[in-house]
């Protein structure tokens, strides 16, 4: 589809952007990206996203797709090449399930994260190695990660989950990533964000947490 125009609207903070920018990467896909500002939205993206005002916005050929596992599956759909949804129906919707499952439980603690007071830390810390023990469960023993040709759409769905609790863990000087409580996953966390197509999308490890520790201390501060 080389005639395709391609435009990602996205902020580089966000997971929901990233893990859009990994698809791309994966399909080979052309794509114009243009960064936007959570905190002065601009006229294209209340244009392209007048209900939810909110990143990601993928534009093809002119026409707007948001909602960052929406635009997942339009572009495994689009973009035929290295599939991300297994064909099995069950298996498709074994995979849908874990991806909701990461937007419904792990969006609500990072954002207690970002406002917790030093008292509250370990029982957030507590409760998201237990939603963590959870998500391993969705991970088969018996079939190690076996490298970029076989990443899928729960793969790109959910690992910034590591990436973005290592963050957290420096940010806020606590353990989340337990070796113990979750070694299978934790490993797969390694194993998929080690790779190539992966690391080449992710934002800065250090200039990630310098934002987000700002934007904990400007929530904390005295009003």
């Amino acid at each position: 589809m080389g005639g395709d125009k391609v435009k990602l609207i996205g902020i580089w903070q966000s997971p929901f952007v990233l893990r859009v920018k990994w698809a791309l990467s994966l399909k080979g896909v052309e794509y114009e990206y243009v960064e936007d500002d959570i905190l002065n939205k601009s006229s294209m993206l209340l244009q392209y996203n007048p209900v939810y005002k909110k990143v990601p916005v993928l534009v093809h050929n002119g026409k707007p797709i948001v909602e960052s596992l929406v635009i997942l599956e339009y572009i495994d759909e689009t973009w035929r090449n290295h599939p991300l949804l297994p064909e099995d129906p069950f298996e498709k919707a074994r995979s849908r399930f874990w991806a909701k499952f990461v937007d419904d439980k792990f969006v609500p603690i990072i954002i207690r994260m970002l406002r917790i007071t030093p008292d509250q830390k370990e029982n957030v810390a507590k409760e998201a190695r237990e939603i963590l023990k959870t998500l391993e469960g969705s991970l088969n023993p018996s079939k190690p990660f076996s490298g970029c040709q076989n990443l899928s759409f729960m793969d790109i769905s959910i690992v910034w989950v590591g990436y973005y609790f290592q963050m957290f863990e420096k940010m806020l000087d606590v353990k989340l990533l337990d070796e113990e409580n979750t070694p299978l996953l934790n490993k797969w966390f390694r194993d998929v964000l080690d790779l190539q197509v992966i690391k080449e999308c992710v934002p800065p490890f250090d200039k990630l947490v310098a934002h987000y520790t700002d934007f904990h201390e400007r929530h904390m501060a005295p009003h």
